[in-house]
């Protein structure tokens, strides 16, 4: 199924970055100046849809995608505004290191595979992939992102417009900036998926949904 909506009001956080404090003050850890954010850290005050380990911002114009599986457990996540798409993922990643370097690699790797070459620039969150796919639709621009939290990663792919032009990702980009990752605590293998599932009101829509006569 597909649980779509469109947001009504949002807020972003800040690009600034806070400026350290000097070696003979002791400062509080600064809050990060734009997200995504650990549940720890987020800002509060800010409509955000739940979707379990993924809560994303309200933009305005921004429509949330969401294919689930009758469980209401959530396969696949998609942003859309104007001609640009966002895909979003977050995984288990250890509590010592990042693992979006290993993962870039292994997704240039696939790509070289099947016969798309992918090209390493420096963005906004540092080093991304961008490739030229063949689908069914014809040739695709994708632009892969990966940001590296606390014992979780964050994987975002910009297609259309957005995927050639990060200035056009606008309020795309002002989702990935408000979004809030819930690790919870529990033990998970290094690159599970996050357990992501549909809002509750979403899921009692879908079982009336699938209860009413003639649904398939």
């Amino acid at each position: 199924m597909i649980f779509s909506r469109k947001r009504a009001t949002g807020r972003h956080a800040s690009d600034e970055r806070a400026v350290e404090a000097p070696d003979t003050v002791e400062a509080a850890p600064a809050e990060p100046a734009r997200g995504p954010y650990d549940v720890s850290e987020a800002p509060a005050g800010v409509q955000r849809l739940d979707l379990g380990s993924l809560q994303i911002p309200a933009v305005p114009d921004v429509e949330v995608r969401v294919q689930a599986d009758p469980q209401g457990v959530i396969q696949q996540v998609v942003l859309v505004h104007g001609q640009s798409a966002l895909q979003l993922g977050v995984f288990a990643a250890p509590r010592s290191e990042g693992i979006w370097d290993e993962v870039r690699e292994e997704i240039r790797q696939s790509l070289f595979n099947d016969g798309a070459a992918a090209q390493e620039v420096t963005g906004e969150y540092g080093t991304e992939l961008r490739a030229r796919v063949r689908t069914e639709d014809g040739l695709t621009d994708l632009r892969f992102v990966g940001i590296d939290g606390p014992r979780w990663m964050v994987r975002a792919v910009y297609q259309g417009e957005a995927a050639t032009n990060p200035a056009a990702a606008g309020a795309l980009a002002r989702c990935m900036e408000g979004l809030v990752v819930d690790r919870g605590m529990e033990a998970k293998p290094v690159r599970e998926p996050l357990p992501l599932r549909l809002p509750r009101e979403a899921g009692e829509q879908a079982a009336a949904a699938d209860a009413a006569p003639g649904a398939s």
